[in-house]
């Protein structure tokens, strides 16, 4: 089959490395891709927000299954449009993306299939924002209720700050903003294969979405992940299928808006039990970029049997046992100005190492053809290995050797 990939960062590099590999897959396009996309794949320019004009790259490219890789897209109606032209999509129409796009949505239907979460208020003006702080006390969590790229959470014990962002977030057109309870303990990402009726679990895996070691300074789009987790029950997995997962793809199909893609459930297993933080309709950054490289089944099968309706004939997914850790290599002044136009080296250096592999995130090309950051986020450098060290030190061994004028990265991801 042909497969078309929608995005441009790290997540969709991970994706079409994985489809590359996949000997049911004959041909991968990307659009508008990368630079390190472009060495696996045909890269094509597209607005991707814009569904008629997706559609129509799909139908002359002539291919046979459409994956979504951002939110924005999924948002704004891609998958419908896809579908109506009769081509298979991985991703959710518009009506079933807003469980990312709203989170108050997202409440709704937790609430209505029964999901265990964080109690929560929806504020739509700053006296109610304060209420509801005070009513659930410090640490405050307050969200952006709609798109925010993953920097829309505030976990803070100020409550000035706290407020003063859920001030920011009502003055945007239509804001509204969730504030909820503070759920205790380690978080961890579990994704969801479905095809609106069945579901099936990928490998759980655990991001870093702090800027800096230690977990401080600002919430980022992510700065790093592990998988597998050695410290997590083993029978997590099929515990959140029951108990979230399943449920909610029940209920999105009661309703009438079928959800058919990847749902990323984000949880947080607290004193009490799992609890979900958040969904997202899509597969999150960076944990596909070590989820994949374990996965065993092929992926273009996977996607397009969930794609199809027929995810049940897949079976149970297949697993390499090596361990993987990705490390983003984030511009100067990321996240709340990141710098452009610095030179990127050294990949090549990097992925001459064992176990190194490098997908492009924010690159670009100069005028003269070299490499440049064009983004916050950069570069995901993933290392693999047969343990999490193993994996570590791959992966800081390849951080090692890119070469990016006022880079940043976390030197503690999967630290023991």
């Amino acid at each position: 089959m042909k497969v078309l990939v929608i995005g441009t960062g790290a997540r969709e590099h991970a994706l079409v490395r994985s489809l590359s590999v996949d000997p049911s897959v004959d041909a991968v396009v990307a659009a508008p891709g990368n630079p390190g996309i472009a060495r696996l794949a045909d890269c094509v320019p597209v607005d991707a927000a814009d569904p008629a004009a997706v559609v129509a790259l799909a139908t002359s490219l002539g291919v046979d299954l459409v994956g979504v890789g951002p939110e924005v897209p999924l948002v704004a109606g891609v998958g419908d449009a896809v579908r109506a032209a009769g081509i298979a999509c991985f991703g959710p129409d518009a009506a079933a993306a807003r469980l990312e796009g709203s989170k108050a949505f997202a409440k709704e239907v937790m609430a209505a299939a029964g999901v265990p979460t964080a109690l929560a208020r929806v504020c739509t003006t700053g006296d109610q924002v304060a209420s509801a702080l005070d009513a659930f006390g410090a640490p405050h969590v307050v969200k952006d209720d709609g798109l925010a790229a993953g920097k829309g959470v505030v976990v803070t014990s100020d409550r000035a700050a706290a407020l003063a962002h859920g001030e920011a977030c009502l003055a945007k057109p239509d804001g509204v903003v969730v504030v909820e309870q503070y759920l205790d303990g380690p978080e961890v990402s579990l994704f969801c294969v479905t095809d609106g009726v069945d579901v099936v679990p990928l490998a759980p895996a655990q991001d870093f979405k702090r800027l800096g070691d230690g977990d401080e300074g600002p919430n980022t789009g992510g700065m790093g992940a592990y998988s597998p987790l050695p410290w997590l029950d083993a029978g997590l997995s099929r515990a959140v299928v029951e108990r979230v997962a399943q449920p909610v793809v029940t209920e999105m199909a009661r309703r009438g808006t079928p959800f058919v893609g990847l749902l990323y459930v984000g949880l947080a297993i607290t004193s009490i039990g799992p609890r979900v933080v958040e969904f997202n309709a899509r597969f999150g950054d960076p944990e596909t970029q070590v989820v994949l490289p374990r996965l065993a089944t092929p992926l273009g099968v996977l996607l397009h049997a969930a794609a199809t309706g027929r995810l049940v004939e897949v079976g149970d997914l297949r697993w390499h046992a090596e361990a993987a850790v990705a490390v983003v290599v984030a511009s100067a002044g990321y996240p709340a100005a990141a710098r452009s136009g610095d030179a990127v080296t050294g990949i090549e250096a990097a992925e001459s190492l064992p176990g190194v592999h490098v997908l492009h995130a924010g690159t670009g090309l100069a005028a003269d053809g070299t490499l440049q950051a064009a983004g916050g986020r950069v570069l995901t450098v993933v290392g693999t290995g047969a343990d999490l060290a193993a994996a570590r030190t791959a992966a800081y061994g390849g951080v090692a050797e890119i070469r990016l004028e006022g880079s940043q990265h976390r030197t503690d991801i999967a630290a023991s």
